[in-house]
């Protein structure tokens, strides 16, 4: 990858572990979201005031950078492309918050709100073959990775592929509504599966 000479230091280096991720480096990927989380999750809690929200949206935010990482170009910064794909989830995160409080005021929904999320057809118990997948991987993956992130991320996935709790077990064993469990380990899995997907296979 041919290094813009505009680029800062600090954008060379994270260029530098941008390669070894592409790569399948486990431990560039958490020294990127090591890096970036902070500065992430501070910006997008100004924009949706919430910080479970902006928790769920950090993930997600680092889950879609990770997937398409191998379209980044070192034109402009790692941290600006990273910042960008944040910024458009939250605003498409927002706009789709707006259209369910709609439907939510014209239908008996659930409290928990509508159950139209990308969990809802989620398994219960079973692990399907993404989960199998992280599951399988050394824990160091968890570690490494979900460990920059909040202490009920890492709680959440060690109960999950680790003692194969069901969404209910979890729950019950947090204290939080089911949904939110379904919620957070899908964005959970989809960041642990975009950088797994990226690693050679042993």
């Amino acid at each position: 990858m041919e290094i813009n000479s505009n680029l800062s230091e600090k954008a060379k280096f994270d260029l530098v572990l941008v390669e070894q991720a592409m790569l399948g480096d486990q431990k560039a990927y958490a020294e990127l979201l090591d890096r970036y989380k902070d500065a992430i999750y501070f910006m997008l809690l100004k924009m949706v005031n919430n910080k479970s929200d902006a928790e769920d949206l950090t993930i997600e935010a680092f889950g879609k950078a990770f997937k398409n990482i191998h379209q980044y170009t070192p034109n402009y910064a790692f941290s600006t492309w990273l910042f960008k794909i944040a910024t458009n989830n939250c605003i498409d995160f927002i706009r789709k918050k707006k259209a369910n409080l709609i439907s939510i005021d014209n239908t008996a929904e659930d409290q928990e709100g509508p159950i139209s999320s990308p969990t809802a057809h989620l398994q219960s118990s079973n692990l399907d073959p993404e989960e199998q997948l992280i599951k399988e991987q050394n824990i160091k993956l968890i570690q490494e990775v979900v460990g920059k992130l909040k202490p009920r991320y890492r709680k959440l996935i060690e109960l999950r592929y680790f003692s194969e709790f069901s969404y209910e077990e979890i729950a019950e064993e947090l204290d939080l509504p089911i949904g939110t469990v379904k919620a957070q380990l899908f964005r959970a899995r989809e960041l642990l599966f975009n950088i797994l997907k990226s690693s050679p296979r042993h």
